[in-house]
């Protein structure tokens, strides 16, 4: 019996950190061990399948199993998504795929690496606010 080709992908935003394993199989793509039909909401769930719909009949070929910790709904779809595109390129080894995945949208193989500014010490509410002073 031959080994199963595994590959493990990681993809990151904000807080949050996604693992994507890819193996061949029928196309089920699950998320935190839920099938992708039943993430909520709606709206995310669709950003979760635009690398799905680039790559065509690839995703039908393969089962991917994404973990995610840390972050809000945001950061966790948009981790997804670059785990999941990431390891399709990889499991590929396809230069014209990875090529529409950069023309359609750059952060699908490439992360965001913009995160929270600190609070600072001394601060009214958020980062960059200072507390006022009136000299009269």
């Amino acid at each position: 019996m031959a080994a199963q080709k595994l590959i493990l992908v990681s993809g990151k935003r904000k807080k949050a950190i996604a693992r994507a394993v890819i193996k061949s199989g029928n196309g089920i793509i699950k998320i935190n061990k839920k099938i992708l039909d039943i993430y909520e909401p709606a709206i995310w769930r669709l950003k979760l399948r635009e690398p799905l719909l680039i790559a065509g009949d690839l995703s039908q070929k393969v089962d991917i199993d994404v973990t995610i910790r840390g972050g809000g709904v945001s950061g966790q779809t948009e981790a997804a998504r670059l785990a999941i595109a990431k390891a399709l390129i990889q499991f590929s080894k396809d230069k014209k795929l990875e090529k529409e995945f950069l023309a359609y949208d750059r952060h699908l193989l490439i992360a965001d690496v913009r995160k929270r500014e600190t609070r600072k010490p001394n601060t009214a509410g958020n980062a960059r606010s200072k507390v006022q002073k009136s000299y009269r």
